[in-house]
């Protein structure tokens, strides 16, 4: 869904167009909020995540979870994010900012296995985008056709694929 108003923001939010006049004067201020509370709620469920993690691999997948419940569970937000990557304006530079914030933390990942000797030594930015990018792309897709599909049945279906190739 691409929301182009704030008749239509609020529609959504579920309130009226007086209370979000009386918070944010522009829908710029608005979009500005949620790419902050997305992305720190994405680094919180990350941080959570990772205390249990012995090694890079765990990181991993436990990393992958977090971006298909992610997508899953925000899937408007997502995809408003990755359709504003393209350009030159401030609110694409905002979206670059945070997608390539979340995609470091994928390579900081991978570096770290590598250094473990858990995962060939390998162009990291390259895999760590093209993680991202099979996951978001595959996950995305899957759900504009099946809006019944689970977080578990597709990390199970999808992790094994995904650390085969890096994994020793």
């Amino acid at each position: 869904m691409k929301i182009r108003g704030i008749e239509e923001i609020t529609a959504v939010a579920g309130f009226a167009k007086g209370a979000l006049y009386y918070h944010f004067e522009t829908k710029e201020e608005l979009f500005d909020l949620m790419i902050e509370e997305g992305t720190k709620l994405l680094n919180n469920s990350i941080e959570l995540k990772f205390r249990h993690c012995k090694n890079a691999l765990d990181k991993l997948k436990a990393i992958l979870m977090i971006e298909i419940k992610t997508i899953i569970n925000y899937e408007d937000l997502i995809t408003v994010v990755i359709n504003n990557t393209l350009g030159e304006t401030s609110r694409t530079k905002k979206c670059q900012k945070a997608v390539n914030s979340y995609v470091e933390k994928i390579e900081d990942i991978i570096n770290e296995g590598i250094e473990e000797g858990i995962f060939y030594e390998r162009n990291t930015e390259a895999i760590a985008y093209g993680i991202f990018g099979v996951t978001f792309s595959s996950l995305l897709f899957r759900l504009k056709r099946d809006r019944k599909v689970t977080a578990e049945e597709i990390y199970n279906g999808y992790v094994d694929t995904v650390v085969r190739g890096i994994t020793k």
